[in-house]
């Protein structure tokens, strides 16, 4: 099946466009620029995947996001919280109907270029927070794509049953250099350590018994959840 890939150079993304590479043909990769604060250290790796691999990427502005939208995650928000990814504060994160905007997008775009379907690495661990990560939320916009284009856009979404820990398994499997990804929501020079989105990539390294390749400004003990 020819796709693209929702390629934003985080670890789900990064680990989700080498798994297609192995079962599609990949036309291209999009990566969505909203002003969210991350989004200047995310994408040149997509950038890099994506070219190593020999496959077009595509930048998409979205700067309405950071102008209009309340989300502490945007240049435009608040502080970004500390703690584990699935406490509550991390719902500070939450840009508005974020994934619904992108898809609507991206699908617009496949069509355009004779794709017959989009990669989002939305995963299990997105859930507790992000409602536009969850698979209703996913069967939805799959209908949605598919009814609302010639093509029938389908929306395939590998890790939507997978954790984080298996998402480092399966980027491991296929010789993934997670060097070369981006976590951090503060989008500092380096990862901060302690922002939910670090906790969750220390983690879930630890738990794949994984050696952690990211450079941290700290490194305190894992907070617990629950």
């Amino acid at each position: 099946m020819k796709v693209c890939v929702l390629l934003s150079g985080g670890m789900d993304s990064v680990a989700a466009f080498y798994d297609a590479l192995t079962q599609h043909e990949v036309v291209a990769c999009l990566s969505f620029d909203y002003g969210a604060k991350h989004n200047s250290r995310e994408i040149p790796f997509a950038k890099l995947h994506a070219e190593r691999n020999g496959v077009c990427h595509q930048v998409i502005s979205l700067d309405f996001i950071n102008r209009l939208f309340k989300s502490d995650l945007l240049e435009s928000g608040g502080d970004i919280p500390d703690g584990h990814y699935a406490e509550a504060s991390m719902k500070q994160t939450v840009v508005p109907f974020r994934n619904g905007i992108m898809l609507a997008v991206a699908t617009g775009y496949a069509e355009s270029i004779a794709a017959e379907g989009l990669v989002i690495a939305a995963h299990s661990g997105d859930h507790a927070i992000y409602p536009d990560c969850r698979e209703p939320f996913m069967q939805a916009m799959a209908a949605a794509m598919g009814e609302g284009t010639y093509a029938k856009i389908q929306l395939l979404r590998p890790f939507i049953a997978t954790d984080k820990t298996g998402i480092a398994r399966r980027g491991a499997a296929l010789g993934v250099d997670f060097s070369e990804t981006w976590s951090c929501y503060k989008g500092g020079e380096v990862h901060c350590g302690v922002c939910g989105t670090c906790v969750e990539r220390r983690e879930a390294f630890m738990l794949a018994a994984l050696s952690d390749p990211t450079r941290y400004l700290q490194t305190p003990a894992l907070p617990k959840f629950g």
